[in-house]
């Protein structure tokens, strides 16, 4: 029999899936076990057996959980974990060599923690690697990114102190129906109690938030990153209606920030939004692999006819392609 097979470590196994995740339910341990539910019972039992408090409630809500007090054994890491946490807070945070940034601070204390031959690759990389910073990146204050957090979990409406890209300063009363990180910002995916729509704000220009004692329910089947990319492509100043050449699915790529595809037959496809910037969403444009007609939306066309006249300035300019050189 393997070792980890043997009921010790599965039992082992079985009190690190309930630290991970309290609350677990017998099946949703069996199927993260392989085994069946009697045997999860089983394990637990042998847990009990070593005097390490495992609770069980019953009902909707019930589950296992460790009780309070209980003394876990220490945090093992491979030298490959230990590098892949390195590279992670490389990719995301890029301050993990530098020991007066928190993060960065962390990641020192826990590679001293480790055994050496396990930390000596992880703490060459973090020291040795230099990250290009992010500049469209835009940390949020951890106590108001918990506070967000907390009351998604706990289902409760907050009142948020607010301030716009535009320097606008406002409070307003929201349900936070999740927190999504994209592309190195933290946005706030909620439904505005004023006007019923759904809003998303950037959790950095969240000034405080205050937890009410009102609760919410989020909604059923919510797929939180596409919601938060479907509304930063709306609601912006200059709508965008533009026709492409080619399948729905042959444009299932664009981003959803761009706007919402629709098809119009087998052929072609419509793609409707909205823009802040129409020269910008111009030449985003330029990317679509198939010919495109703008028609709505002023500035885009605009924008458009701008871009065009420029690439053919461009292209017809001294010293392009089949122009001979001035003499």
């Amino acid at each position: 029999m393997r070792p980890d097979t043997t009921p010790a470590a599965r039992a082992l196994i079985t009190m690190e899936a309930i630290q991970d995740s309290p609350g677990i339910t017998a099946e949703r341990l069996a199927e993260r076990l392989g085994v069946t539910a009697r045997a999860v019972r089983r394990y637990v039992g042998i847990l009990r057996q070593a005097e390490i408090p495992v609770e069980s409630a019953r009902g909707p809500g019930g589950g296992y959980r460790l009780g309070r007090g209980t003394r876990l054994p220490p945090l093992v890491f491979s030298s490959a974990e230990a590098l892949g946490l390195v590279m992670a807070v490389l990719d995301g945070h890029h301050a993990a060599s530098d020991p007066d940034d928190p993060v960065g601070a962390a990641v020192a204390k826990l590679l001293r923690a480790m055994p050496r031959h396990v930390a000596a690759p992880a703490d060459d990389v973090r020291r040795a690697t230099a990250a290009a910073p992010d500049r469209g990146a835009a940390r949020p204050d951890p106590a108001t990114t918990v506070a967000l957090v907390r009351a998604r979990a706990e289902r409760r409406v907050v009142r948020l102190g607010y301030r716009s890209e535009a320097g606008r300063e406002f409070t307003t009363d929201v349900e936070p129906w999740a927190v999504v990180v994209r592309h190195s910002r933290w946005y706030l995916l909620c439904r505005s109690l004023r006007s019923g729509e759904v809003r998303t704000y950037r959790v950095d220009r969240v000034r405080d938030v205050e937890a009410l004692d009102d609760g919410f329910g989020p909604p059923p089947d919510l797929d939180a990153v596409a919601a938060v990319e479907e509304n930063l492509g709306s609601g912006w100043e200059h709508p965008t209606e533009v026709v492409v050449d080619a399948p729905l699915d042959d444009l299932a790529w664009l981003p959803r920030t761009m706007g919402r595809l629709e098809a119009v037959d087998g052929h072609t496809t419509r793609l409707v939004g909205s823009t802040s910037n129409a020269a910008g969403y111009a030449q985003d444009l330029t990317r679509l692999p198939a010919p495109f007609r703008v028609v709505g939306g002023p500035e885009l066309r605009e924008a458009v006819a701008a871009l065009a006249s420029r690439l053919a300035d461009a292209a017809d300019a001294p010293g392009a392609a089949g122009h001979e050189p001035a003499t």
